[in-house]
């Protein structure tokens, strides 16, 4: 499944699948019955929805070549029109996060390559439905806390005490789940009950096992604690600052550093008529992922300033630039664009293997060459 990467680059050709992305909102109302009674969520409440779509489409889809992330958007948001300032009740009787995105991957059965549906009811919860029909829950926990890295080399600035506002996702597979409402909101808040007070407030490095505190050993650790509870955990994701951070698996350990382009851009391929052939722009979200083995002594996979410094020829050439003008890119579109960025930033860093390139909130294209890892949020 997937798209191979397009002609016309001008680059060294590379296997890699593309997902298109769109993201829509919706506000609505809705009751829990299924919660225990006394449970708040049991009471008529409401949320600001955002509902995610990632797809790997054939080409030809869309009407023209880069046309596909609007006619994505304009195919999520009809599904969600009916569930936009209504209750959510009249159109499931047990209106989950999880139970949301199965009803909506039924409303668009038709679209080819789904790949995931993903319902975020806060921007610190949600599901994210996969191909394969199984649903993972995510809760995000917020802790400040000090750190050092003893290892990294002389002057380094994070071999300096300082601190962070740290993020943490866990991710767990809910269909994996015994519990009549599998992996709810409420367990994984338990179970993050009892670690919070020895991070929150702290100094990371006292605490036994993470005297060398890095993010994917933070990660690991995190993981080690939860696992032997929460058999379904999938993930644990790692915040360390809003714009960069690692996930861990249990197995593989995975980095991400996300940027800001500014930048105008021209549509070669539109039709005449369409606005995408005039000049305009767009604030892209950029997140560059990297996989790599743990270094045992430095405690990382890779330097996220060192991921800054490399890939920083690339960012200043698209930033604050006309895209159209760059010779070896074929045109302007996100899948486009990514593949360029991934196969340039490859060069510099060869751990990258999947750029996620936004032109706004949650639509765009994600080009990679290896498996995905965890939706973020968005």
């Amino acid at each position: 499944a997937g798209r191979a990467s397009r002609p016309g680059l001008g680059l060294i050709a590379m296997a890699t699948t593309t997902l298109f992305t769109a993201a829509a909102g919706f506000e609505a109302a809705c009751r829990v019955d299924a919660l225990p009674e006394g449970h708040r969520a049991r009471r008529l409440h409401g949320h600001s929805f955002l509902a995610k779509l990632r797809c790997a489409l054939p080409e030809g889809w869309a009407d023209f070549p880069g046309g596909e992330v609007a006619k994505l958007r304009a195919a999520l948001e009809a599904a969600v029109a009916p569930l936009d300032y209504a209750l959510l009740n009249e159109q499931l009787p047990v209106p989950t996060d999880e139970n949301l995105a199965r009803w909506l991957r039924e409303r668009l059965g038709s679209l080819p390559g789904i790949d995931q549906i993903g319902l975020q009811s806060t921007l610190h919860s949600g599901a994210d439905l996969d191909a394969a029909g199984d649903a993972h829950v995510w809760r995000r926990y917020a802790f400040q806390s000090a750190h050092q890295l003893p290892h990294v080399p002389p002057g380094h600035k994070c071999g300096r005490m300082h601190g962070h506002g740290f993020e943490v996702i866990v991710h767990a597979n809910q269909s994996l789940g015994a519990r009549d409402l599998a992996i709810d909101y409420d367990h994984l808040d338990a179970l993050w009950a009892p670690i919070h007070p020895a991070l929150d407030h702290a100094c990371l490095n006292e605490l036994p096992g993470l005297h060398n505190p890095t993010s994917e050993v933070l990660a690991a650790w995190l993981w080690a604690r939860l696992k032997p509870q929460l058999p379904a955990l999938s993930w644990i994701t790692v915040y360390e600052t809003g714009s960069c951070g690692a996930n861990f698996d249990g197995q593989r350990y995975r980095i991400w550093k996300e940027l800001t382009l500014d930048s105008a851009v021209r549509h070669a391929r539109a039709p005449d008529g369409s606005a995408l052939r005039r000049i305009h722009g767009h604030t892209y979200t950029l997140r560059l992922h990297l996989s790599a083995p743990l270094d045992e002594v430095l405690g990382w996979t890779v330097d996220f300033g060192d991921v800054k410094t490399l890939f920083a020829p690339i960012f200043d050439a698209l930033d604050h630039r006309p895209l159209h003008q760059i010779p070896d890119l074929a045109d302007c579109d996100a899948a486009t664009l990514a593949s360029w960025i991934l196969a340039k930033g490859r060069d510099a860093l060869p751990q990258l293997d999947r750029v996620d390139l936004y032109e706004t909130r949650g639509c765009g294209a994600i080009v990679m060459r290896a498996g995905e890892g965890p939706a973020l949020p968005i």
